[in-house]
């Protein structure tokens, strides 16, 4: 048995690894929900379009969640604010189908954002002595 599996605090904390999977999960159902929707489900245009290079700044942080870096659970947190909007304005905007995705980005992206401040809260309060 090595040192790092003899002690307690090795273990990960199970709300904070649920919170982390959370976030991994819903920045990759957004990215796969973004790429869909703009090149299948709803385009802006027949055929698709290049709106579905919106996805690219969401790729960015895949590595830092799954690595679980706080700086990037940080700034995600607010970094989805910008996808929140665009769900917004297009669930009002579009109809049928391209509102309904539209929800379900609004969706992704609360999860998201409390996904990233609970895990955030939570790693905080178990550094604290």
């Amino acid at each position: 048995m090595s040192t790092s599996e003899s002690l307690p605090s090795a273990l990960p904390d199970p709300k904070v690894a649920l919170t982390r999977w959370l976030a991994v999960g819903s920045t990759l159902a957004l990215i796969v929900l973004g790429l869909a929707w703009e090149l299948w489900l709803a385009p802006v245009r027949p055929g698709g379009s290049w709106v579905a290079l919106k996805v690219l700044p969401l790729c960015l942080p895949l590595a830092g969640l799954l690595r679980r870096r706080m700086y990037t659970y940080r700034w995600l947190s607010l970094v989805v604010w910008l996808y929140f909007t665009e769900g917004v304005v297009r669930a009002y905007g579009d109809k049928g189908l391209g509102a309904r995705l539209a929800l379900v980005e609004v969706f992704l992206c609360l999860v998201l954002f409390v996904a990233c401040l609970m895990h955030v809260r939570l790693r905080q309060r178990k550094a604290v002595p």
